[in-house]
Parts: structure tokens; C-alpha cells; sequence
């Protein structure tokens, strides 16, 4: 393959990637390899890591923040840069992520830092990558790595890298969003999962009826499995109801809930123990 030749570049750069919450989450049909068709609506929540990316003389990542799980050397932030490399001149860098998103939760943190790499490796060495060629390349790395290239609401369908846009704002509502740190297999709440066709038209009711009314209609089908095996999850959704949410739901396979609310909404004494981010969509 010919290999694209980068222009002078910036000598760094920073990002604030963002996470995303799950506005309804359906399992429809198991395809052939192995994956599941989903339907969901992704929300970016500026509840963010911080992504830094410099000229080097070597290649090289670092982490501080919390810990994240497994191999430095297979962070996404780092097979983000081999993809690129495959297809551009790209000279080393020095990668710094500061985690505060939590890992493993449900929020998309790992693949928002995947996306923001491309980003940056586009913006610093003028690459001139479309949008739609990120996508491509993004959703190698990850279901819903594609989402955060452009980082807006999104209906997410396939194994949630074909995106569609949705006029859905939620401008001026505060967000809850609490992370009890207990992990979530991803195989495992699949492995509990009777897919099945959705039984509403997401995008109708999310973009005409109010937030108020999706509790009875807007659902996550891994809640029934996952909080059978986690009541405390149960139990933190029907604390976020009792403190006045307009909705409240596990985010992906979990274990994150969030809670949607009219006003600012100080919980820290009601969840005493837990991550708790809260602040304004």
C-alpha cells in the first residue's frame, strides 16, 4: 500500500475524551460471528480523561490516574497509532493518558481515548482524514469507537458502529452518573441475553416524548440478568428514582447507572462509597 507522507506537524497536542451513556439498549438478533445486533441511543457526558500526544524521538504511552486493567503495550491509545501507521509516514510520539473515567463501567472511557488518538494524530500531522475514513478506521478498535470521532447523540445499530444521527438535546438537564467499581463480564451478560425484536420506535419516543416517559418505555435489556446477579444495582436505579430522576438506567452491559434530572442534584451522602460524577448535558 502506498504510504501517505505527513506535513510538518504541530509539535503536541491535548484532548478531553469524553464518556457516553446508553439511552435505552436492545440485543435483537446473534449474528454469524458471533456478535450481537444491538439498538441503542449514545449520549456524549462531558465527564472526561485527559489525552495527550507529543513528538518524540520514540514511540512510548504512559498512564496516571486510575489504573488500567492489563498490558500497557495493548492499550487502545497505542494500536490507534500502529492503524495509522500502517497507512501514513507517521514519526513517534509520546502518549500521556490521565484516567479518570471509570475503566470496565460501561462508559465507552477506553474507546473515547482510542478515537480522541486518531483525532490527534490527525490534527497534529495533518493527515486530512474525512470523518467518515476515521469512522472506518475507529470501528477496528473497537463497537463503539466510531461514535466518539464526532462525539454528538447518535443511534447506534450493527455491533454499534453504524451510526445515524438523532436530534435528541438534553442541553440543560443535570446528569448523575454512579459507578459501584463492581465488574461486569461482557461475555457473561451476553451470555444471559434472549435477543429479541424491539417492541418501540426508539428514536419516536426519545426525540417527542418527554424524558419523564421513557421510564415505562425507554429499557436496557441487560438490567433483568445483571441485576439478578447485582441487586446493589438495582438498588442505586431505585435510590436515583427516589432522589427525583426524570430516568434512570445501567449504562451498556453495566455497572454504571445514570440518573437524568431537572435540577442540580448534590447525592454524594445518598451513595456514600461509590464514584459519583455529576454535572450538566
Amino acid at each position: 500500500m502506498h504510504r501517505n507522507r505527513c506535513i510538518t506537524p504541530d509539535l503536541y497536542m491535548v484532548s478531553f475524551p469524553p464518556c457516553k451513556i446508553n439511552i435505552g439498549l436492545y440485543v435483537v438478533d446473534k449474528r454469524s460471528d458471533g456478535y450481537h445486533n444491538l439498538v441503542t441511543c449514545f449520549y456524549p457526558v462531558p465527564w472526561t480523561d485527559v489525552l495527550e500526544v507529543v513528538r518524540s524521538e520514540k514511540l512510548s504511552f504512559s498512564n496516571s490516574g486510575s489504573i488500567i486493567p492489563g498490558d500497557k503495550n495493548d492499550n487502545l491509545c497505542l494500536k490507534a497509532y500502529a492503524l495509522l501507521k500502517k497507512d501514513f509516514d507517521l514519526p513517534p510520539v509520546k502518549i500521556h493518558l490521565h484516567k479518570i473515567i471509570p475503566t470496565g463501567a460501561g462508559l465507552g472511557g477506553g474507546s473515547s481515548d482510542a478515537a480522541h488518538t486518531l483525532r490527534l494524530l490527525n490534527t497534529i500531522f495533518h493527515l486530512r482524514i474525512s470523518d467518515e475514513k476515521l469512522f472506518q478506521y475507529a470501528a477496528v478498535l473497537g463497537s463503539d469507537c466510531a461514535f466518539f470521532i464526532q462525539d454528538k447523540p447518535a443511534l447506534a445499530q450493527g455491533r454499534g458502529e453504524i451510526l445515524s444521527d438523532i436530534s435528541l438535546s438534553l442541553s440543560g438537564k443535570h446528569i448523575v452518573i454512579i459507578n459501584p467499581a463492581i465488574h461486569v463480564s461482557t461475555a457473561q451478560a451476553f451470555a444471559n441475553i434472549t435477543p429479541r425484536s424491539i417492541d418501540i420506535n426508539l428514536v419516536d419516543v426519545l426525540t417527542n416524548q418527554k424524558v419523564g416517559a421513557w421510564k415505562s418505555q425507554v429499557k436496557n435489556d441487560f438490567e433483568a440478568s445483571v441485576f439478578n446477579h447485582y441487586p446493589e444495582l438495582d438498588e442505586i436505579k431505585a435510590k436515583l428514582y427516589n432522589a427525583g430522576a426524570l430516568y434512570a438506567c445501567m449504562s451498556g452491559s453495566g455497572s454504571s447507572l445514570f440518573g437524568i434530572f431537572e435540577e442540580p442534584t448534590n447525592l454524594q451522602n445518598k451513595f456514600f462509597g461509590y464514584t459519583l460524577w455529576s454535572g450538566q448535558l
